[in-house]
């Protein structure tokens, strides 16, 4: 079953690493095979991974993009992890950060990505 992607004008994604943007109109892209696909409203820049939670995003992230299951991403995968957990305060908090690292052992990072959003979510609710 193919991905649908309902684009808005101008909006930028990635698909395996290349960055695309849609034309000035609203558009529909439809994807017949697997691929790695980030969506702009997904996508973490480097100057914003500023908490434990998003370094950990921008790491997996990185994984996901680049395709890669272990070496370099992967370490500095683990460690992002590790200080966030060494950062949690509350059970549940640690409990969502084992299940994002189970995610990653697994190379389901398009999972962990979806984690780490609702944590991102979370801390910035709680940062009101």
């Amino acid at each position: 079953m193919p991905l649908k992607l309902s684009l808005k004008p101008g909006e930028t994604f990635v698909v395996n690493g290349a960055v695309v943007r849609n034309g000035d109109r609203r558009g529909v892209l439809l994807l017949e095979n697997q691929a790695r696909v980030l969506r702009e409203k997904d996508i973490l820049r480097p100057n914003e991974a500023t908490t434990p939670v998003r370094r950990v995003y921008f790491a997996i992230m990185q994984m996901y993009l680049l395709g890669e299951i272990d070496g370099p991403a992967y370490t500095q995968t683990a460690e992002a992890v590790a200080a966030l957990l060494a950062a949690t305060s509350t059970h549940d908090e640690r409990a969502a950060v084992l299940e994002i690292s189970a995610d990653v052992a697994a190379a389901d990072l398009y999972r962990a990505l979806s984690r780490c959003r609702k944590l991102m979510t979370a801390e910035t609710a709680g940062a009101s």
